[in-house]
């Protein structure tokens, strides 16, 4: 399991450039997947026959995609100006290593030295159009023969296990889901389970909206990292935590869980003694219109959680022994349903 984590993680996978993810996914499902295909928006949809035949009525769903950035042009000085895909903390961006292209060209993101910035500009976090990412061209011709407007950068970090059975990565937001939904794909199944792993999440949940309206489960379980906020908030405010356990949403911006099913997991939870959290992320109705979120698709829908340390551009962590929990967790609540 941790193997197949790392393995994930060391993958690049940006928002509409998940095809290094998906490719990786497919040689692990082959042997044991009923049948498989992936839609024109890039989702990989995998169905496995269960010991009850139920169809489509339920999926597991997790992301491929992760944060990182896109090439938006190439200065006079060979230096690329770019923009963030997904929502990346600028503030953690500063000297972060990145890999550019099919050719996987180094570089790092760099902003004016800190000697040339005034009072003032030291208060603020940096705008985007702010930075840039040195490639070491020398000039504009130099870089063209290396990256285009248009190329995908991806954030460098060696997966590696540190402290007390923690782990750090990049993509751990939602490699943690597909590395879980991988193990129970090995596993004999109480039932026919459609399993999701879903592209372009981090600019919109765009896959996972194609994949409800196309695959029409009456029940979708979703696998997701979350921010911890036990580092940041007083102790009575706490929501999603460090080995508390995986964390149940019952709302957020774009899905309200449904009370049945989320009742049934919390019960299940406390039966066999397991840590969990709960949140109720809510959203005002001017961002919900503004941003055109669609909570039509719901239906039957819950959202778990691994919390896990900062936001996905930095460094980020997760607790080794909550994916077994996940593991074991999640076949239990299929027994369950049969």
């Amino acid at each position: 399991m941790l193997n197949t984590l790392k393995e994930l993680c060391l993958l690049n996978g940006v928002s509409g450039d998940e095809d290094e993810v998906r490719r990786y996914l497919v040689s692990r499902i082959k042997p044991r997947a009923t049948h498989f295909h992936a839609d024109a928006i890039g989702n990989l949809i995998v169905f496995k026959k269960g010991k009850k035949s139920t169809g489509n009525r339920l999926m597991l769903a997790a992301h491929m995609d992760e944060v990182g950035i896109i090439v938006t042009r190439i200065t006079e000085d060979g230096f690329l100006k770019f923009d963030f895909v997904g929502g990346v903390d600028r503030r953690v961006a500063i000297g972060k290593p990145v890999v550019i292209g099919e050719k996987k060209v180094p570089g790092v993101i760099g902003l004016k030295a800190v000697h040339l910035v005034s009072r003032e500009e030291r208060k603020k976090a940096p705008k985007t159009e702010s930075l840039y990412i040195d490639i070491g061209a020398k000039d504009k011709a130099s870089a063209e023969k290396l990256v285009e407007p248009g190329d995908y950068g991806a954030f460098v970090c060696q997966p590696e296990e540190f402290g007390d059975g923690l782990f750090k990565a990049k993509a751990i937001d939602d490699r943690v889901g597909c590395a879980i939904m991988l193990k129970l794909l090995e596993e004999d199944l109480p039932l026919d389970v459609t399993f999701a792993f879903t592209a372009q999440e981090e600019v919109g949940t765009r896959g996972a909206a194609v994949t409800a309206r196309v695959v029409k489960p009456d029940l979708a379980i979703v696998f997701e990292g979350c921010p911890a906020d036990d580092t940041c908030v007083e102790p009575y405010m706490v929501q999603t935590a460090i080995k508390r356990g995986p964390m149940l949403r019952h709302m957020d911006a774009r899905m309200i869980t449904n009370p049945r099913y989320q009742r049934f997991a919390l019960d299940l939870a406390a039966e066999e003694g397991r840590a969990r959290t709960e949140q109720s992320f809510l959203v005002p109705r001017e961002e919900i219109v503004e941003n055109g979120y669609d909570l039509s698709i719901n239906k039957y829908k819950k959202t778990e959680y691994v919390p896990v340390e900062y936001p996905p551009a930095n460094e980020i962590f997760a607790e080794l022994r909550e994916l077994e929990t996940e593991i074991s967790k999640g076949l239990e609540e299929l027994e369950g349903m049969v």
